[in-house]
């Protein structure tokens, strides 16, 4: 009965993890592909503000005011403004050096985090119908603000989001991040002809500008907080992978994991908001968001499960049996998880150089990319995470 039981936990864990990273994907897909291939909007030119973000980047703001400038949109539509709330570096300084050339500056000496700064810049400064957050740290593709506008053409499209490309630079992570992306490109635009994606990066991210509501309490999100926002008021979210932002990786893994360790804390903190977000008169949005969004949070939880309910079906096999579970199999399934888990570990410590090294690399970057997905949950129940980032080095 014992064994039944843990036998029964290892298979409903193995099952959440198969179904969260490979069978919801799977299952959108199938329901996409008996969808028309895709929606041609016409051309649509509503004024536009690029907001961005820029907490201390004295090293990168000119750049991505450089990169801003060179955007193809028409000529009086674009307004760039950049919030750079709390810097306490050159960054002030280095916008207003670009002033004649129409770059405007939102800023105060206090700092109050990005959402803070976000929503301060559109209530004070913005005057586009149309807002694109954007960071520091990213570049843009030419004609990206175009691709992000155009679906705005449809009065019940809320939000835009474009692709995040991962510049490799011949590391594993690198590698394993690009892939990462890609993988959730095909997911989101497999949603979105399916209506709406539910998930957007705030590194591209666009919205209308009468429908942004500022939030209550003190977001660690911004981009989960508006997607859920807009989701709730009826929108759509629109994915647009044509339009393109490019940017690298952190530079150790150790960065990407308090990079994401402060992703996830926000992304606890999205789900324990959820219920006064989530659309239940949508029932199919709901089911996506629960299966996209809210079940990666507790992936780390179920290899943990796996991996003791796998254990304790080894040490009871001598004494019982389950069809469930023989003992061959609770065998090799133990070994499997051990090899995958010191796989991860040799990928932590040593480097292993072309194609075996970037497969030996995946179990690495799944271990940490859940590692850190665990410290976020312990973050945001200590309230150790605050709303107040700290950057990492790229």
């Amino acid at each position: 009965m014992l064994l039944t039981m843990f036998a029964l936990l290892f298979w409903g864990a193995v099952f959440f993890i198969i179904y969260t990273y490979f069978g919801y994907p799977l299952i959108i897909w199938l329901l996409a592909s008996l969808k028309r291939s895709r929606v041609d909007y016409p051309d649509y030119f509503p004024t536009v503000t690029l907001l961005i973000a820029a907490y201390n980047e004295e090293n990168d703001i000119a750049r991505k005011i450089e990169n801003s400038l060179a955007l193809d949109y028409p000529t009086g539509k674009l307004q760039i403004l950049i919030a750079a709330d709390g810097s306490s570096d050159r960054t002030p300084d280095i916008v207003r050096q670009y002033e004649a050339r129409g770059v405007e500056l939102s800023f105060v000496p206090e700092r109050g985090g990005k959402m803070a700064a976000i929503t301060r810049a559109i209530t004070f400064s913005a005057r586009g119908d149309i807002i694109i957050i954007s960071d520091a740290n990213n570049d843009y593709d030419s004609q990206a603000v175009k691709h992000l506008v155009f679906p705005f053409a449809d009065p019940t499209v809320g939000v835009t989001t474009g692709a995040k490309t991962i510049l490799e630079d011949g590391r594993h992570l690198s590698s394993s991040e690009g892939l990462y992306w890609r993988y959730e490109s095909q997911i989101k635009s497999n949603e979105t002809k399916l209506g709406t994606c539910v998930i957007a990066v705030g590194e591209i991210i666009a919205f209308r500008r009468a429908q942004f509501s500022p939030p209550q309490q003190k977001i660690i999100n911004d981009d989960h907080y508006l997607v859920m926002d807009f989701i709730h008021k009826g929108y759509k979210i629109i994915y647009t992978p044509a339009a393109r932002s490019y940017e690298h990786v952190s530079k150790t893994a150790l960065d990407e994991v308090v990079r994401r360790t402060r992703m996830n804390a926000g992304l606890f903190q999205t789900i324990f908001m959820s219920g006064k977000f989530l659309p239940f008169n949508r029932p199919f949005v709901v089911w996506q968001i629960i299966s996209h969004k809210f079940f990666r949070a507790f992936v780390p939880f179920a290899m943990i499960l796996a991996l003791v309910s796998n254990m304790l079906c080894v040490l009871l096999s001598p004494y019982s049996s389950t069809r469930l579970m023989p003992a061959t199999l609770s065998t090799a399934a133990l070994i499997g998880q051990v090899l995958f888990y010191f796989a991860a570990l040799l990928g932590n410590v040593f480097k292993v150089g072309g194609l075996l090294g970037k497969l030996l690399y995946l179990p690495t970057f799944l271990v940490n990319s859940n590692l850190a997905t665990a410290k976020g949950f312990y973050s945001f129940l200590t309230n150790r995470q605050q709303h107040i980032w700290q950057r990492v080095q790229r």
